[in-house]
């Protein structure tokens, strides 16, 4: 038995375009999504699913859902095209049993899931609720990736293109050298970065930096932010111990 509430977890930022010629089951169906979803606008055919599609951009619906046999425009023929426009959509169709025939060329394209007609909601909203998952997935992870913020622990964080270091929101400047360093430390979180390799990076910014002075530094540095960020292994290097 799926649990709605996390289907409302995962939904409730999403948006849906639902295509259905049944006019009762279209509304029906609406008003339970609309429950879980930020947003659901419904249609009643392809052709005006693809132009709704088109107006509001390839990125604002993170969930197509859409019947096979509508007028005007196929489920088949509006996958084609809502795919030629954004590949990465997520689409759900909905397949009654006597339209087999059309399934190999939707699996073809790469739709996400099928679900059989009559719809079984209890199968819809777990359909649902995986393809949510995914989403929120994709997108953060890509959040992280386009961020410029290294989060080292529940209240400190650097901010990589600023180069600034911020502790419970306080804002903490670091010195040149000092930014120099950290910066390195972040480029690769967890590993041990030697003397050698350190000198090397500063003389890649076109600045000095004495072996002797490297321990200095990390003296300085801890003063001013959490010392247990910058774990020293003797002999061999430093290296950024984020802590969560």
């Amino acid at each position: 038995m799926m649990n709605s509430q996390e289907l409302l977890e995962n939904a409730k930022g999403l948006k849906l375009l639902f295509a259905e010629d049944h006019d009762e089951l279209r509304e029906a169906t609406a008003e339970i999504l609309k429950t879980f979803f930020q947003q659901v606008d419904s249609v009643s055919n392809g052709e005006e699913a693809i132009e709704l599609y088109t107006k509001n951009g390839s990125d604002y619906y993170d969930i197509v859902l859409t019947d096979i046999k509508m007028p005007k425009l196929s489920g088949v023929l509006l996958t084609e095209a809502i795919y030629a426009i954004n590949p990465e959509q997520t689409i759900i169709v909905l397949s009654a049993h006597d339209e087999s025939s059309y399934l190999l060329p939707l699996i073809n394209l790469g739709i996400e899931r099928f679900v059989k007609k009559p719809i079984d909601y209890q199968e819809l909203m777990e359909v649902l609720t995986n393809a949510a998952k995914k989403i929120n997935l994709i997108n953060n992870t890509s959040e992280c990736k386009n961020s410029s913020f290294v989060h080292l622990s529940n209240t400190c964080k650097y901010d990589k293109v600023k180069k600034l270091f911020y502790e419970n929101e306080k804002t903490i400047y670091l010195t040149k050298y000092e930014i120099i360093f950290f910066t390195l430390l972040t480029e690769n979180i967890g590993k041990i970065y030697s003397n050698e390799d350190i000198v090397a990076y500063y003389q890649s910014l076109n600045e000095n930096i004495d072996p002797q002075n490297i321990r200095k530094l990390v003296s300085k540095l801890r003063k001013k932010i959490p010392a247990n960020l910058i774990e020293s292994i003797y002999g061999v290097g430093y290296r950024l111990v984020p802590s969560h």
